[in-house]
């Protein structure tokens, strides 16, 4: 798409999003009425790998419909692009026009879809290989992707799984070419003014490998679409001809229009989803009780103690270092409060991470609510990208603000470089590892690989709305008053002790992010399993559990890092309550590469630095995201703890 067609995109997604509050279903996404007989047009999306007859995903990469190598049929006039969104187009989506004629209720028995075509050894031999790595074809007929019908083993529920095979191994590994399909089609009939019309609530395909199948003749006579049960094979030690044919049923089906899309959002396993959530709930009320418990009773208690004698100090002349002494020994984090609101090292970077972790926060929140209102409907092909950029980018604001904030609160006086080191330090190094990975898909010749106005259109939003609505949040935060702690900060720092045990750097950081990793290790197994097998990811409820349990989770266990820091007098809090909640997207890195490790099979360098590299900048984003939670639950339980003693 070029980048002069991607302007009145972005305009026109910018100008739907005041509506969303007001529509459950995205606007544009309207029923289609056709009359009988009257032409349904037919869209070709790119191949895109699944999981292989091993049950292994073999290759990350996806392949235009309309390359060289597959000889799939083309429009007599030329294929065409159909417009897509930014979201859609960053996912790979390549849409084209096709040649498949298709009318409304009216059956058709065998079509062949141009003449015969012929397959060379060199492009037999890259079928084939994508057909052993299950690569499956996409087709889009009135915005429903074609399926294929599945049964969940579990439930015993039928459902339809998007994209059908592109071929299939027999007994022996021979790779077989399915070059016939039927389509079939199912309609609603609806009245409008006493004349029916006809809108589609369901495409299935069900493709077959037929090694006779003929096209029609100049003579006059009919395609012949080949008999089932004579497979076809590619030779890659010569060509092969091989004709594609289709039939096209149509059923009538009491599916309504707005419920069409529930035959594609099955939910894989609901009974572990709801095992594991319950699991991790009950894991998030112990430990926020655990945390309670040490408010509640340890510190209300030495609160109490330390206040007493504060107002018996007054009255003890001679005793009055002794009694404190004592009192000081009874609780260690009372004695650092002349140092624990001390700037940390690197006070800037530190910030910048904060900004971009609250701008990250509010993001997600956000898309994830829309999403469980529905508001995100994958009738819209790509629009849940399309609107977590969006959003991201109206975040700006947010993160400028709050990185501002930090900084002054830290005391930095460097104002200048943190108002353009926050919308541009984290943002260019992901866009900067997104566009070098990108040059790897686009030496494999992938229909992936992002197009240069794609690449343009992702700077325009970066820099036309997050970066000035960056800069005027930082502005409005440096003009405010800075935030203080309620004790003062010695001039000379006090000596840190060693640590031992768990209270040690890695250990410490270690075992703080294992715990928000836990509360949704379930649900992202089946984000990775639908990221990587392109398959749609629609559990949004599950998500949102997921996502609060993961702050509570991340907050809780940080403030419990923070507080054994304290009580063994380490006032160098910052960067390890920020390093150790971050630790979460060390874990989503280390899952990933256990996936790849047991479910992924590539075979190749080039897939294994996409796949490496798509996962890094995923745990990059978590450890931003979970540690900036991590920080700001810590910062506010030591303002409270500190804000109720009593210290001259």
């Amino acid at each position: 798409m070029r980048f002069s067609d991607q302007i009145p995109l972005l305009a026109s997604a910018l100008l739907a999003i005041p509506s969303l509050s007001s529509a459950f279903y995205l606007p544009g996404v309207a029923p289609t009425s056709y009359d009988k007989d009257q032409s349904v047009p037919v869209f070709v999306n790119s191949l895109t790998p699944g999981l292989s007859r091993d049950d292994q995903l073999h290759s990350v990469f996806s392949f235009e419909y309309y390359h060289t190598a597959f000889h799939f049929c083309r429009p007599q006039d030329g294929y065409k692009d159909v417009r897509e969104s930014l979201g859609s187009i960053l996912f790979g989506d390549r849409i084209y026009t096709s040649p498949l004629e298709v009318h409304m209720a009216k059956n058709e028995t065998c079509q062949a879809m141009c003449e015969q075509v012929t397959f060379e050894d060199r492009d037999a031999k890259f079928t084939n290989r994508r057909i052993a790595q299950g690569y499956n074809i996409n087709w889009l007929i009135d915005g429903l992707p074609a399926a294929q019908l599945n049964l969940d083993a579990n439930t015993g529920t039928e459902f339809y799984n998007p994209g059908f095979a592109l071929g299939s191994l027999d007994e022996n590994g021979v790779a077989l070419l399915n070059n016939h399909f039927d389509i079939i089609i199912d309609y609603h009939r609806v009245g409008f003014g006493g004349k029916d019309k006809y809108r589609i609530v369901g495409v299935l395909v069900q493709p077959d490998s037929r090694k006779d199948a003929r096209a029609g003749t100049a003579e006059g006579e009919g395609a012949n679409c080949g008999t089932r049960g004579e497979p076809l094979t590619l030779s890659e030690d010569g060509d092969t001809t091989v004709t594609w044919t289709y039939s096209v049923i149509w059923r009538e089906s009491g599916t309504a229009w707005a419920t069409r899309w529930d035959k594609y959002l099955h939910v894989y396993d609901p009974k572990i989803h709801w095992f594991s959530l319950i699991n991790s709930a009950v894991f998030v009320v112990f430990l926020v009780g655990m945390v309670s418990m040490i408010l509640v009773r340890a510190l209300k208690k030495d609160i109490a103690r330390y206040n007493r004698l504060e107002y018996s100090l007054d009255d003890l002349d001679g005793t009055s270092a002794a009694v404190e002494d004592g009192i000081q020994e009874d609780s260690g984090w009372k004695l650092v409060h002349g140092d624990v609101f001390r700037c940390p090292k690197s006070p800037l970077l530190l910030s910048v991470l904060l900004g971009n972790g609250a701008q990250l926060f509010m993001m997600t929140g956000v898309t994830v609510v829309f999403a469980l209102l529905g508001l995100l409907s994958p009738a819209n092909r790509g629009f849940l990208a399309t609107a977590i950029l969006l959003i991201s980018a109206v975040f700006g604001a947010i993160g400028g603000y709050v990185s501002s904030r930090v900084y002054k609160a830290f005391g930095g006086e460097a104002w200048k470089r943190n108002i353009v080191m926050t919308p541009l330090l984290i943002p260019g190094f992901i866009f900067g590892v997104f566009f070098l990975l990108n040059l790897f898909v686009w030496a494999k010749g992938s229909s992936g690989a992002v197009p240069f106005g794609t690449m343009l259109a992702l700077l325009l939003i970066w820099f036309v709305i997050s970066v000035p609505l960056s800069v005027v949040g930082s502005w409005i935060g440096f003009r405010q008053a800075p935030l203080e702690g309620p004790t003062k900060t010695n001039q000379i720092p006090r000596q840190v002790p060693l640590m031992s045990g768990s209270l040690r750097t890695i250990p410490s950081i270690f075992l703080t992010g294992i715990l928000p990793f836990g509360a949704i290790f379930v649900e992202l197994y089946f984000i990775m399993t639908s990221l990587w097998t392109n398959k749609i990811y629609y559990m949004f409820g599950f998500l949102f559990l997921c996502y609060g349990l993961m702050i509570i989770t991340s907050a809780a266990t940080t403030i419990l890092l923070v507080y054994f820091l304290l009580c063994a007098e380490n006032y160098r809090w910052h960067w390890r309550a920020f390093a150790g909640a971050g630790m979460t997207g060390g874990y989503v890195f280390l899952n990933a590469l256990i996936f790849w490790a047991t479910r992924v099979s590539f075979g190749g360098l080039t897939g294994a630095v996409l796949y490496v590299g798509y996962s890094a900048l995923i745990g990059f984003v978590v450890f931003i995201l979970t540690g900036s939670i991590g920080f700001f639950a810590s910062w506010a339980f030591i303002h409270r703890i500190y804000g109720s003693i009593k210290v001259d």
